[in-house]
């Protein structure tokens, strides 16, 4: 079964440093090639900060367009990975190796399958 998790942290406000964005690259490319070697890994990437997103509604007919999320939280969502996984509790186990549980939340949620199948 396939699974997103979801990685949420708090925006830096500042950039980080040089160092700083090896150790992160680092950590996330060795959760990475676990994942590969696991053969648990779909996709998966890192989003761009908030302050690019764009929010759209219908209503009424109408599309309304939003700069920005749409919700003020203290988290945001700061990346993805897809990954496979037997069921829940397998994909909690790599869910809860990933880089960002140790700064931030991940959330796990199983994709819903559409095949009919």
């Amino acid at each position: 079964m396939r699974y997103l998790v979801l990685i949420y942290g708090e925006e830096p406000t500042s950039p980080p440093s040089p160092a700083q964005i090896a150790e992160i690259g680092a950590a996330y490319g060795a959760y990475t090639a676990m994942l590969r070697d696991r053969r648990a890994f779909v996709d998966g990437d890192e989003l761009q900060p908030t302050s690019t997103a764009t929010t759209i509604r219908v209503r009424d007919g109408q599309t309304l367009i939003t700069d920005g999320p749409f919700a003020e939280t203290k988290e945001a969502l700061g990346g993805f990975y897809m990954i496979e996984a037997a069921d829940l509790d397998a994909a909690i186990e790599l869910a809860g190796a990933c880089t960002g549980a140790s700064w931030g939340s991940i959330e796990v949620r199983p994709i819903r399958d559409q095949s009919g199948g």
